[in-house]
């Protein structure tokens, strides 16, 4: 989408993909990950969520990445939260917390040097943001900036597209296995079936390893 579609959206507050709890999938399955407990995690398209508390409660540090500035500041706002020291980028403004990183901008800009300490991705909203050529230059993305080894948790959603109008975008399993298919490792690791506004769908959780 463009990114005068998702300022409009965070402008109007109109942000069902917003969720109020900590997400289901994130606590059930994050630790199939086997990860040490530290690592920086990487959450594209971050909005305001909750899954990022969550996580620096696990003791992992967040590096964020978001287009509109208002979520960033409604995410602060809502959870007391303060910068803690200046952010100093060529290519994005944002906020340096103790423990987390949020940089507001676009996410193609984000490099290898931004994703130095990254050691895992947690994917519950971005991916079915995206329309399909988007989606192709997101994993494409990911795979080059991102260190060997990394892991990446996708929660993804699918239904019949001809019934209803994205985002979030129905995203197939097939289709996420091309993207990645240069990956060591792609796994579905849970699934359910649900209704999305009268639209049976399925939510599919992956563990990918780049």
């Amino acid at each position: 989408m463009q990114a005068d579609f998702w300022h409009a959206m965070w402008e109007s507050g109109v942000v069902g993909f917003q969720q109020t709890e900590i997400n289901g999938y994130l606590q059930q399955h994050w630790q199939r990950l086997g990860l040490q407990g530290d690592e920086t995690v990487l959450v594209p398209l971050c909005g305001k969520s909750l899954d990022m508390l969550w996580l620096g409660e696990q003791g992992h540090k967040v590096l964020g990445v978001e287009l509109s500035q208002k979520a960033l500041d409604e995410f602060l706002d809502e959870n007391k939260l303060r910068s803690v020291a200046p952010l100093v980028h060529a290519h994005f403004c944002g906020y340096r917390l103790s423990a987390m990183t949020l940089l507001c901008g676009d996410f193609f800009h984000l490099s290898a040097a931004d994703c130095e300490e990254v050691g895992a991705v947690y994917d519950r909203a971005a991916i079915v943001a995206l329309p399909p050529e988007m989606r192709k230059q997101y994993a494409a993305h990911l795979q080059a900036i991102l260190p060997a080894g990394t892991k990446l948790l996708l929660v993804n959603l699918e239904y019949d597209q001809s019934l209803l109008n994205g985002p979030p975008f129905s995203v197939p399993e097939s289709e996420i296995c091309t993207l990645f298919a240069d990956c060591a490792r792609i796994d579905v690791v849970a699934q359910q079936s649900l209704q999305r506004k009268g639209v049976a769908a399925q939510e599919k959780v992956f563990l990918i390893e780049f």
